[in-house]
């Protein structure tokens, strides 16, 4: 008859915790043996990860010795535990003699490490599940079902990154090569653009296009435009993905991800077929259409189903679900481009609690700017400006104008303001009432009206930073009627064929 394991709470079997005292031992007995053992094991390695708070103690020590240029030996260890009092507290002289037999091989060092590391891992996952479980029984009762996923989830996600294998140094030669295949990517596609298209033909020559791990910012005060131009680039990025992977006779790799935190799915979908169709947004929700319109309205949603575009609508999201929800994207379509709209409009992640808003919208914009160097993504993230734009005679926007800036321009790659003259202008339309004769109110609505004239449908793109290249002013053509941005130049060529 089989024995029955003794139970523990919620019927799981009594287990002690991942630890491997030999390798922890052999470990130990390597670096006092020979100091260049430390190599092995320093980049990844820490005293928190040894499970004998004993031993991590001793690795501290050992650590701190060799960092500073000094040996690191059981005779110096000792007078050094003397000193500060604390030998017996590490197992004495004896103790520190007894590790160096443990010592198999300096080969071998760097394998102990990893076992150490890994059992550590392991003793991360099981306080995650612990907490996971404790807060589903009711341990944190403010955390509802969903917000507990995202704090559990974002646990994991710390250690995933945080675990202290990734990164460290590559060769040059290497960096060189990254170089060369990012200018020869450039040298074979039209218009020199190295990276992801925006869309708009002087915006990619001002940048190469949107690059990989770059975070984006584009931002302006209400009624500018901002969601418009975010979704002409959106639009454009996931049209060249299309046009590319035809090209190549394959199935479409990449796509857009988009994160509307203002408006609808539906909303941005009949923006961008209002866009596509020249059909006026306005008049496809009053139901003032055609049935010529309409007919096109249909053909152009068709021609556009295809396109790699996803829209999550979810309002507040918090950074945490973002993340997730973009390395599921990746890991299933794959992922080219996200757009956020608006930064201002997200969480924070769960279980932060910053001390002001300026800090919470810096935890965003780190974030952010972490989601694009883990995908190895440009992120596009839109932002408010403050009212002080209002109050001065030139409105154009200035970096100093960022809302709750906090670190978003020092975070950011590259910064865009959108602006429109015409906006600001036609809230100065001459009032009758305004002057006392109607010659003097006709000069003036002349004047006006010339001046709208000059302004109308014109937009401008200040690209304030740019941190690998130039910045400067680009002119835009707007079609508030469609939600339309396009390359000034190529208006005035359309009109002129």
């Amino acid at each position: 008859m089989n024995q029955i394991e003794p139970k523990g709470i919620f019927g799981l079997s009594q287990r002690l915790p991942p630890s491997n005292a030999q390798a922890e031992q052999a470990l130990l007995g390597a670096l006092l043996a020979n100091n260049k053992a430390y190599d092995r094991v320093s980049e990844f390695l820490a005293p928190e990860h040894f499970a004998d708070a004993l031993h991590g103690r001793i690795f501290q020590a050992i650590t701190r010795r060799v960092e500073a240029g000094q040996l690191a030996d059981a005779v110096t260890l000792r007078a050094e535990f003397e000193h500060s009092g604390l030998l017996d507290e590490v197992g004495g002289a004896a103790y520190l003699g007894q590790l160096l037999t443990a010592m198999v091989g300096i080969i071998n060092a760097g394998e102990y490490g990893r076992a150490i590391h890994d059992a550590w891992l392991r003793r991360q996952l099981i306080d995650i599940g612990e907490t996971v479980v404790n807060n589903a029984f009711g341990a944190e009762p403010e955390l509802d079902g969903a917000k507990q996923i995202e704090a559990g989830e974002e646990a994991l996600f710390k250690l995933a990154t945080d675990r202290g294998q990734d990164g460290g140094f590559i060769t040059f030669e290497r960096a060189l090569t990254d170089a060369i295949t990012i200018a020869e990517r450039a040298f074979h596609r039209s218009g020199a653009v190295a990276g992801l298209t925006t869309g708009l033909r002087d915006l990619d020559k001002k940048t190469g296009g949107m690059h990989a791990s770059d975070l984006l910012i584009l931002a302006g005060r209400p009624g500018m435009g901002k969601s418009a131009l975010a979704m002409k680039i959106a639009f454009g990025a996931a049209r060249a993905l299309m046009a590319e992977s035809q090209a190549k006779g394959a199935e479409t790799k990449g796509s857009v991800a988009i994160f509307s935190l203002e408006m609808s799915a539906e909303q941005l979908a009949t923006r961008l077929l209002s866009e596509e169709s020249r059909v006026s947004g306005e008049r496809i929700r009053r139901g003032e259409i055609g049935q010529r319109e309409f007919d096109r309205f249909i053909q152009v949603s068709r021609e556009l189903a295809s396109l790699p575009l996803h829209i999550d609508d979810t309002p507040a999201l918090t950074l945490s679900a973002m993340r997730t929800r973009c390395r599921r994207l990746a890991r299933t379509k794959g992922l080219s481009l996200v757009v956020v709209d608006y930064l201002q409009l997200m969480r924070p992640t769960v279980g932060t609690r910053p001390e002001s808003r300026v800090q919470e919208v810096s935890q965003i914009t780190q974030g952010l700017k972490a989601i694009a160097k883990e995908l190895e993504v440009p992120v596009l993230a839109l932002s408010q400006l403050s009212r002080s734009v209002e109050s001065r005679e030139d409105k154009r926007p200035q970096l100093s104008d960022l809302r709750e800036s906090g670190s978003i321009e020092q975070d950011a790659d590259a910064v865009m303001f959108i602006y429109r003259d015409e906006y600001y202008l036609q809230q100065r339309a001459p009032k009758q009432m305004a002057y006392d004769s109607e010659d003097k109110y006709q000069t003036a609505l002349d004047k006006w009206q010339r001046d709208m004239e000059q302004v109308h449908n014109k937009a401008e793109l200040l690209l304030e930073k740019q941190r690998h290249g130039p910045t400067g002013k680009l002119d835009l053509y707007f079609e508030g009627e469609f939600f339309r941005f396009t390359d000034i130049d190529l208006v005035h060529e359309s009109i002129r064929g």
